[in-house]
Parts: C-alpha cells; structure tokens; sequence
C-alpha cells in the first residue's frame, strides 16, 4: 500500500470546508462531520484510557474497538457505504455479557470516579453518548447504516461496565451517589 496521505496541511479547508471520502466538500460544521469529530474524539479518549495499566484483556478489548470505530469513521465519511457490519454490534453484546457477569449488582448510580482509568473510561463513555447523539441527529437528514447507531450505543454500555470492571480490578471502591 502507497502513503495514504503525503501531505497533512493542504489548506483546503481554509474556506470553512472538509473533504468526504468520496471527494464531496461539506461544511465543517455539518452534521455528518460533527458525527465524524466526535467518533474521532472517542478514538482518541479510548487511546489515553489504553495507556494506562490495564487488565491484558481489556486492553486488547479497547484496541479491538479503536479500529472498529475507525471503520465506523470512515463509514460516516462515505455516505452509503457499510463497513462497520453487525456481527461487531453482537461482539460487543457478547463483551458487555462477559464483563458484567463478574461485577456485583448496582444498588445505586455510580458517580464517574474510583480509579484514574476507570474515570477516563467513563469520560469516554460521555463522547461516546455525545457520538451516538449527534449520528441519531444525522440519520434524521441522511442514510445512516443502522450498526452505526447500534454500536455506539452498545460501547456506551460497556464503557460503563468496564469502568466498573476496572475499578473492581484496581481494587477501587466505586463512587456511589448520595441521595
């Protein structure tokens, strides 16, 4: 494969304009590319949470989902076309399964807290939600495949349970809110 990008600043977009996929100059604040902005966003918190010491597994779990969301991406940046397929929504069904049959039943909310990685994966989790948001706003106006919005709301989900999960790993209490 060649160099997928040889130049970084084209200034193309000085005009207040970004390229698709497909060519197609859109606005930068349209919506299909705030949707793009923040699965972009949430790629990157999943980065920072992966650099801490993570459970083995969960950190291969959190690189699995960083290239399913580049693919989710890229999705949204070719308008008709389905790369992020199904089977990865019902993957991560099978992931939240597994996390949370170790965690003990919820008899409260849980506040963001406990451990520095647990907090950053609910900090992703909050993108993530703010993700699903604003793909929810552009199917209203345009075709989205319905995975995309499936995914995003199941990683929303399992953000939370890993957050637990890793608190519960660290052995830190979790935050409980106070009625």
């Amino acid at each position: 494969m060649g160099n997928r990008l040889s130049v970084i600043a084209t200034r193309t977009g000085d005009d207040g304009t970004t390229g698709l996929a497909g060519g197609e100059r859109v606005a930068k604040d349209a919506p299909r590319i705030a949707a793009i902005g923040d699965v972009d966003e949430l790629n990157s918190a999943l980065g920072l949470l992966a650099t801490e010491a993570l459970p083995a597994e969960i950190a291969a779990d959190l690189l699995d989902i960083q290239h399913d969301l580049f693919d989710l991406g890229g999705e949204l940046s070719m308008p008709g076309q389905a790369l992020l397929q199904e089977a990865r929504v019902v993957h991560l069904d099978s992931l939240l399964a597994g996390y949370n049959a170790h965690l003990p039943p919820l008899r409260e909310f849980v506040l963001p807290g406990g451990s520095r990685a647990a907090a950053l994966a609910h900090m992703a989790r909050t993108i993530c939600r703010r993700a699903e948001r604003n793909v929810v706003a552009l199917a209203r106006t345009d075709t989205v495949h319905a995975p995309v919005r499936q995914y995003l709301n199941r990683l929303s989900d399992l953000l939370f349970v890993l957050a637990r999960t890793i608190n519960q790993d660290a052995g830190a209490p979790e935050v409980l809110w106070k009625r």
